[in-house]
C-alpha cells in the first residue's frame, strides 16, 4: 500500500472554550476565504497589506475548527492567531493527535480543494510517540509541482496573495465581507491589477533574479514573474493569463 501520511503537515486547532463561542465566525473574520461551509476550503492568513504569512486548508470537527498547515510554522501560525483572539474564550494549539493524509488516487477522503488533479487528502488519528508511518511528502512535492501549483512559506514568502494564484485555485472570497489584508486583496482584483505571478518552471530556464526557491532533484524552480515573461509552455491548464476585454 503506497505511503498517505504527509509528516511535513500538522493541524492547529481552534476549539471554544465555552457555549456560545464560535471557532468559525473567529477565522471568518481573519482568512481570506468563506470558512462557512462544510471544507475543506483553502485560505491563507495575510498581513494587513495583502502579503501572504500562512496558507492554510480549513477543516471542521463539530464546533472545532481543524488548520491543515506546514508542520514547520504550525507554532507560529497558532500564536499569530492567539494575537487576534483578545477576549474571546478560545484555545488555539497545534494538535499532535491528528496527521494528515493524502493520495493521488483512490476513493479515500475529498478532493484537494484546490485543482481535483491534485488528489485526494484526510485527517485521522495519529499517536504521538508511535513509530511514524512511512512519508508521502516526497511524491507530493512532485505531484504538486508537476500540476504547478505552489505552496507554502518557501514558495509563497510574502507575496501579495493574488500573485501566488489564489483566485484559480479557490483560495479566496471577494463576498464573504473584511479579513486582513482584503482592501488592498480586493483593490487588487477590481483594478485587474495582478502584474506577476508564481509559475512553476524548468529549473534550467529560472530566472535567478526571480527565483522563490529551486528543486534542483526535481529540475524545477518557482519564480515570480511578470506574466509578459511567462512562456506559454509553463502556463498550466488551470491558470488563464489572456489579458481581459477592453
Amino acid at each position: 500500500m503506497p505511503a498517505t501520511h504527509l509528516a511535513r503537515r500538522a493541524i492547529v486547532r481552534v476549539s471554544p472554550q465555552i457555549a456560545g463561542e464560535d471557532a468559525t465566525a473567529f477565522l471568518q473574520g481573519l482568512l481570506t476565504n468563506d470558512v462557512t461551509g462544510t471544507g475543506p476550503t483553502y485560505a491563507a492568513l495575510l498581513s494587513a497589506q495583502g502579503k501572504t504569512m500562512f496558507d492554510l486548508i480549513v477543516w471542521h470537527d463539530g464546533a472545532d475548527v481543524l488548520l491543515d498547515c506546514e508542520a514547520d510554522v504550525a507554532s507560529d501560525l497558532a500564536k499569530r492567531l492567539s494575537l487576534y483572539r483578545l477576549r474571546r474564550k478560545l484555545d488555539i494549539a497545534v494538535d499532535p493527535t491528528i496527521a494528515v493524509h493524502w493520495q493521488l488516487t483512490g476513493e479515500t477522503g475529498q478532493a484537494d480543494p484546490r485543482l481535483p488533479a491534485l488528489g485526494h487528502r484526510w485527517l485521522a488519528s495519529a499517536t504521538p510517540g508511535s513509530p511514524p508511518e512511512p512519508p508521502a511528502d516526497d511524491n507530493w512535492l512532485a505531484h504538486r509541482l508537476s500540476c504547478g501549483v505552489p505552496e507554502g512559506r518557501a514558495e509563497l514568502g510574502d507575496i501579495l496573495w493574488l500573485e501566488t494564484n489564489a483566485v484559480e485555485l479557490n483560495g479566496v472570497s471577494f463576498t464573504k465581507g473584511c479579513y486582513i489584508g482584503q482592501e488592498n486583496t480586493a483593490r487588487m482584483n477590481w483594478r485587474q491589477k495582478v502584474n506577476r505571478r508564481l509559475i512553476v518552471v524548468p529549473i534550467a530556464q529560472s530566472d535567478e533574479k526571480r527565483q522563490v526557491v529551486a528543486y534542483p532533484e526535481l529540475g524545477k524552480a518557482v519564480d515570480h514573474l511578470r506574466i509578459e515573461a511567462i512562456a506559454p509552455e509553463w502556463i498550466p491548464a488551470w491558470m488563464d493569463l489572456t489579458p481581459p476585454a477592453g
